[in-house]
């Protein structure tokens, strides 16, 4: 995702993956719903995410694959059992003073579920707002790791940074030794990968640094060259936004695609153009692109959408969360919360399950490689890791 899908990272051992792992139970989405409380009174749930700026592609992503879910775990109705769900859609631009802004104003008005957060420094931001007036929270596209574990009330429908970390770590074979590079945006999410490889691959014998770049830059040479000079055996790049295809262009031009390995999360699928001769030269971890998986999530996706792209099943995911929520809870946000606790269900990407004890979001991960050139660039799955496979060590809840 050089992503934002962007993307993070690689690594190591599968290490402390799910000892943890609570007991899940299985569940459709689509099964009948009958929805508690007050009568046939419209269910109100926020969607707070980024309509406007730099990560506006994702968020719309998000938006059409939450109606996507929400007509597939209602069979179409828009209901859970009398009960319309109602939407009210929000634009944070990707603020956070924004969005907690929003969140609040929905909160007052009697809205007691919040979904959205395409950017991981909202999220952050309008966790603790959940907590604080006993709401639910489902963060989207956000993949920052603080994320999972930061309170009782928050969830995700997204990946995080370490699932991303762990799904390339084969792309690196034995760290001991070898030198890694992280080179990532200032601010949450690049903090999120740097923090995970050195975790992850540091902890397994690497020596990691990193070479990190204002999200408002343009001119990357001067960050190319940092990058040659350390030499390293691989180079993880974390990336999101628009500045996405000069970055590329300009370590492609400067030769760190031909000195080293280079390890990046694969994008939304307008970016890939972007890539132009890099695209042969890089290795690509991915949370999701059209034709990873053939689930029966997926066709009602791409029924839906024609393609599906990057975020699509975070939206997806978070529209088949609220029914259950529903379903199972009514308006007592305490019993959703209990609800989705430890729920696996079958999702675009394939069984999904909402870790219990930390609200982790243990689902497939891929590895993918680039074919063609150009804007006739196909993406292919090379591996396909399960929820297991690729789950992040659990966290104590912080509230």
């Amino acid at each position: 995702m050089t992503v934002r899908t962007t993307r993070r990272v690689f690594l190591s051992a599968a290490t402390m993956m799910a000892a943890a792992l609570a007991a899940t139970a299985c569940g459709s989405p689509q099964d009948t719903a009958t929805g508690g409380g007050d009568s046939a009174a419209p269910v109100k749930v926020g969607l707070v995410y980024s309509q406007s700026g730099a990560l506006a592609s994702y968020g719309k992503q998000y938006i059409e694959g939450f109606r996507a879910g929400l007509d597939f775990a209602t069979q179409g109705t828009g209901k859970v059992g009398d009960r319309k769900i109602e939407l009210t859609e929000v634009d944070d631009a990707g603020d956070p003073a924004k969005a907690v802004s929003a969140a609040k104003d929905l909160i007052g008005k009697g809205t007691k579920i919040i979904a959205g957060s395409t950017a991981s420094g909202v999220a952050l931001q309008v966790a603790p707002i959940a907590a604080q007036n006993k709401v639910l929270f489902l963060s989207g596209p956000a993949a920052t790791d603080a994320v999972t574990g930061a309170n009782k009330y928050t969830f995700r429908s997204g990946r995080q940074s370490y699932q991303d970390v762990v799904t390339a770590k084969s792309f690196i074979g034995d760290p001991a030794g070898k030198k890694v590079v992280v080179f990532a945006q200032d601010g949450a999410f690049g903090d999120a990968n740097e923090a995970a490889v050195k975790t992850v691959i540091g902890g397994a014998g690497a020596t990691v640094s990193s070479v990190r770049a204002p999200a408002s830059a343009t001119e990357f040479t001067p960050f190319a060259s940092q990058i040659k000079a350390a030499k390293p055996d691989l180079l993880f790049v974390a990336w999101a936004g628009t500045t996405a295809p000069a970055m590329w262009q300009t370590l492609d031009q400067q030769g760190v695609l031909s000195s080293t390995t280079v390890v990046t999360g694969l994008d939304i699928r307008a970016s890939w153009p972007t890539f132009g001769a890099a695209g042969a030269k890089i290795s690509f971890l991915s949370h999701y692109f059209d034709g990873a998986s053939d689930t029966e999530a997926s066709k009602a996706l791409k029924a839906k959408v024609n393609t599906i792209d990057l975020f699509h099943p975070d939206g997806f995911a978070a529209a088949q969360m609220v029914v259950r929520a529903v379903q199972e809870g009514g308006d007592d946000v305490d019993k959703m919360v209990t609800a989705l606790e430890g729920w696996s269900f079958d999702g675009v990407k394939g069984k999904m399950t909402i870790r219990a004890a930390d609200h982790a979001l243990l689902q497939p991960m891929f590895q993918a490689k680039l074919t063609g050139s150009g804007t006739a660039f196909t993406a292919t799955a090379q591996k396909s890791l399960t929820g297991d496979e690729t789950a992040p060590p659990a966290v104590a809840m912080k509230g």
